[in-house]
């Protein structure tokens, strides 16, 4: 999206009370007639076979029945979802679904990374948004490669985290903090399960664009002092609006927080606001770059707001060098 449209979107919602215009979700195939979810057990080390086989076999189940609906689309993307060696720890196909992939022994690996995407991203554009390497799964395989080449005896494990519903970037929730503050408590039950399956591993979260913000909320203090992130080793953002976070200092946890901005980013002319409207905050307050919110910023090289997951590129090499705890090694903006 453009910053003009971005800008207006803000200046819109301030000025109405935060009625922007809205574009109706893509609701993918009714309800009525997909299959119901699997039962899952308890995330721990021992039950990750029996929940990627229950996803497997749902989301199959899922395409089928799509196909049966005369919904090619959906069908088309459950299938590529249910390719031979995915593996999904969650899987859910109701409105614009959610999933997280896990890439790589969850159980026994050395580091954790989670991959948390921002806006417009749903089962149907999990593998591809615009180009590959801007949609979550295309990230998580570009992060989780170059971790591997750098460290090839290390063994990392990478999350694709859709697991929280993204708000569409046409919409009222893209410019407020609901959708993050639900996000956030999602992905803060999710660090203590993956706690649960590896308690060893340490995890880095990698945040882009509006899931800066369900990073923000997960792990901002003191609401959430009491949340199990003894597991956390650090935090990077890409492409934020913000975090919702005045400066580092209200994080719940101490880890460090790097910051990446891209020289041909839009976002960086969103302002960078926090504004308190009837039943909703618009904005998401300090710009994680900037001297006052304290975070360590890095190199995210030249590209856009869809860039930091290119492979080969400067902000997936420093992405990859956060997620394996090698801050010295991290390139500075």
């Amino acid at each position: 999206m453009r910053a003009s449209v971005v800008r207006r979107a803000f200046a819109v919602c301030v000025a109405a009370g935060a009625m922007v215009f809205s574009v109706a979700a893509a609701s993918g195939s009714a309800a009525g007639g997909m299959p119901g979810p699997p039962r899952l057990p308890a995330v721990r080390a021992d039950t990750l076979a029996e929940r990627y086989a229950a996803n497997h076999d749902f989301i199959e189940r899922s395409e089928r029945a799509a196909r049966r609906m005369g919904d090619t689309s959906r069908a088309g993307h459950l299938a590529e979802l249910a390719a031979h060696g995915r593996t999904f720890l969650s899987f859910a196909t109701r409105d614009d679904g959610l999933a997280v992939e896990v890439l790589g022994d969850l159980a026994h690996a050395d580091r954790l990374v989670v991959v948390v995407p921002g806006s417009d991203t749903t089962i149907d554009t999990f593998d591809e948004l615009g180009t590959r390497q801007a949609a979550l799964a295309g990230g998580a395989r570009a992060v989780r490669a170059e971790m591997r080449r750098l460290a090839p005896d290390t063994d990392v494990a990478v999350v694709g985290w859709l697991g929280y519903h993204a708000p569409r970037t046409l919409s009222r929730d893209v410019v407020t903090t609901a959708r993050a503050r639900a996000g956030g408590r999602q992905l803060r039950a999710f660090i203590g399960e993956l706690k649960r399956a590896n308690p060893a591993a340490p995890v880095t979260l990698l945040c882009h664009s509006y899931g800066s913000a369900v990073c923000g909320s997960a792990v901002a203090s003191p609401a959430n002092a009491a949340a199990p992130m003894d597991n956390l080793a650090g935090i990077a953002v890409v492409g934020s609006p913000g975090t919702g976070l005045r400066s580092v200092s209200d994080l719940a946890v101490r880890v460090p927080v790097w910051a990446g901005r891209g020289a041909r980013d839009w976002i960086a002319e969103v302002p960078h606001t926090s504004v308190s409207v009837p039943g909703a905050t618009i904005g998401f307050g300090t710009d994680p770059v900037s001297r006052t919110f304290g975070a360590r910023v890095f190199d995210a090289g030249r590209g856009g707001h869809s860039d930091y997951f290119k492979p080969g590129g400067l902000a997936v090499h420093n992405l990859a060098t956060i997620g394996l705890g090698r801050g010295a090694e991290v390139s500075h903006g």
